[in-house]
């Protein structure tokens, strides 16, 4: 008995809690629809900075109010806010309850993609709209326009791409032609190099030719003077060899003259009687 009495208490600890929940969660949805109320009557007077606080505050209500993101989004696009706009719309087609509400959703985002020139982007958001209602004109119509601006911007991306082609051809042949340029004149100044270098090498073997000739001739000069004494001097080896050479002829000339006086006188001999 005790333990069905616990059970019975706990189940309606367990209800009661969820009808609270229950009940919170319908109070922020009224509280969420009276903001958004409140904030499309300053929308329709063109207060789009007062109807976007308005908005934001319904969808801290209720995160998942599908017109609270639509409608912000719509404040958003009105003051040129496109990219953020984008991001309200896009969580407008993810909490859309009918695909009457999500086409309008991707409806706008193609317009707000169109304002940013995205214009790919545009023409698949007009195309997510048109699937889920394709009896609305004026996205079909957009979605004319969308294709015509993306044809025109992809033309002249290959224009523009040509033309760089083109201009990058024409920069890679001037700087082909100043490479040529300068490498003709360094070949020039090479070859001047060249020849500068071997008049230089010719003038240098020149000299010394010159030089080594020069040498040889002083040399030669040298050698002559040692070998052939200057008049008036004699080297010590001459004076002894003209000194023998004397001595000499002295002794020939006195041999002489004792040979003479030897013959003119006679010699006595004793008679052996």
């Amino acid at each position: 008995m005790k333990k069905v009495i616990q059970l019975s208490l706990l189940l309606f600890l367990f209800f009661s809690l969820k009808m609270k929940a229950q009940q919170d969660t319908i109070k922020l949805q009224r509280e969420a629809r009276s903001l958004l109320r409140e904030g499309n009557k300053l929308y329709d007077k063109e207060k789009f900075d007062e109807a976007s606080i308005n908005y934001r505050k319904a969808l801290e209500k209720n995160s998942n109010y599908d017109k609270a993101s639509y409608n912000f989004g719509n404040t958003l696009y009105q003051n040129k806010n496109y990219k953020e706009a984008v991001s309200q719309y896009e969580l407008a087609t993810k909490t859309a309850k009918t695909k009457i509400e999500k086409a309008e959703a991707y409806h706008n985002i193609g317009n707000a993609m169109m304002e940013q020139k995205q214009y790919q982007q545009a023409v698949d958001a007009y195309k997510n709209a048109l699937r889920n209602n394709s009896k609305d004109d004026e996205t079909r119509y957009n979605l004319a326009v969308a294709l015509k601006e993306l044809k025109k911007q992809k033309d002249k991306e290959k224009k523009d791409d040509k033309n760089k082609d083109k201009n990058k051809d024409k920069k890679d042949q001037k700087d082909k032609d100043k490479k040529d340029k300068k490498d003709k004149k360094d070949k020039k100044n090479d070859k001047n190099k060249d020849k500068d270098k071997k008049d230089k090498d010719k003038k240098d073997q020149k000299d010394k030719d010159k030089k080594d000739q020069d040498q040889k001739n002083k040399q030669d000069k040298d050698k002559k003077q040692q070998q052939k004494p200057k008049p008036g001097k004699m080297s010590p080896q001459q004076m002894k060899q003209l000194l023998e050479s004397l001595n000499n002829e002295e002794k020939k000339t006195q041999k002489k003259m004792n040979a003479k006086k030897s013959k003119g006188r006679k010699i006595k001999q004793e008679k052996d009687w």
